[in-house]
């Protein structure tokens, strides 16, 4: 019976999700992947390539999305969207290409402030 009112309640929380509180949950929990490998590192160097390709895959939703034309958005928030997008990409590639831990801090950070700031409006 408990089981049964958590899956309902878990379903209904995934109807009524805004989509602001779902960007930001996806973003926290990309944060959280790379996180988990920066802490485990050396060990969770294997886990790196995934959480990278997760980010990634986010930004560009988030990227693409933002910057399109008929986006609401100013002008100026489209193009710092677009340049953090960018940095984020750029910084994925040089991870890829140098494996570091403390290279993953600012991708971590971008994501937990984005989502802070989703989640304050």
């Amino acid at each position: 019976m408990q089981h049964q009112a958590a899956h309902a309640y878990a379903q209904t929380a995934k109807i009524t999700v805004s989509p602001r509180n779902l960007e930001a949950d996806l973003l926290v929990k990309s944060a959280n992947r790379l996180q988990a490998v920066k802490d485990g590192w050396p060990e969770s160097q294997s886990d790196l390539r995934g959480a990278l390709t997760y980010n990634r895959r986010l930004w560009t939703i988030f990227a693409t999305s933002a910057t399109a034309e008929d986006n609401p958005l100013p002008n100026a928030i489209k193009q710092s969207i677009g340049n953090l997008g960018l940095f984020i990409f750029k910084q994925t590639m040089t991870l890829e290409s140098e494996p570091q831990p403390e290279k993953l801090t600012s991708l971590i950070s971008i994501n937990r402030e984005i989502a802070a700031g989703l989640r304050a409006q």
